[in-house]
C-alpha cells in the first residue's frame, strides 16, 4: 500500500528563530525527540493542525509522529492527513512508516514524492485496508500497556 493511498500529504513552513514568538503551540520540526516537537510557539501560519502525522524529510529522516493535538509544521517535515480520522489508526499507519526510516538519511531523503511512493505495510481485507483491525490491534496495546502500569501501581502501593 502507498502512503499517499491512505493520507494527504502536505509540506510543512518554516518559522525562523527570529520569528518565533513565545507560546503553547508546538512546533513539529525534525528530530527524533519528544515528538517531534522542536519548540512551542506563538505564531500561527497554514500548516496548523490536529489529528494529523508528522514525517521528517531531513534531520532524523523517517521518524513519524502522531499528534491529537492542533501543532504547526516545519519545513523539514511532511504532514500527512490520513483519509481517516482515528486516532489508533493513525498510530498504525505511523509505526508502519517509521519502520521504513533505515533506507533514507542526508544524502536520500524522505521528500514528499518519495514519501508518495513508500509502501507501507498494511493489513488488507478484499483489496481494502482494513481500518478495523488496526484499530483493534493498537488499543490491544493500549490496554496490556494500561494493565501493567496499574498492576505496577498497585504493588507500589502495597509494598510503601
Amino acid at each position: 500500500m502507498f502512503i499517499e493511498e491512505v493520507a494527504e500529504i502536505y509540506s510543512g513552513k518554516d518559522i525562523y528563530e527570529r520569528e518565533r514568538t513565545i507560546g503553547n503551540t508546538p512546533y513539529i520540526t525534525a528530530t527524533a525527540n519528544n515528538n517531534g516537537i522542536g519548540y512551542f510557539v506563538g505564531n500561527e501560519n497554514k500548516t496548523m493542525e490536529s489529528e494529523c502525522i508528522s514525517v521528517n524529510r531531513n534531520g532524523s529522516v523517517g521518524c513519524a509522529f502522531y499528534h491529537c493535538y492542533e501543532a504547526l509544521y516545519g519545513n523539514d517535515t511532511r504532514k500527512l492527513k490520513p483519509f481517516i480520522k482515528n486516532k489508533y489508526t493513525a498510530l498504525f499507519i505511523t509505526h508502519a512508516i517509521t519502520s521504513q526510516k533505515d533506507k533514507y538519511g542526508y544524502g536520500y531523503k524522505m521528500g514528499t514524492g518519495r514519501l508518495k511512493r513508500q509502501k507501507i505495510m498494511l493489513p488488507v481485507s478484499d483489496g481494502e485496508v482494513n481500518y478495523k483491525y488496526m484499530e483493534n490491534f493498537i488499543k490491544n496495546i493500549e490496554q496490556k500497556q494500561i494493565k501493567n502500569i496499574l498492576k505496577y501501581l498497585d504493588e507500589y502501593i502495597y509494598n510503601v
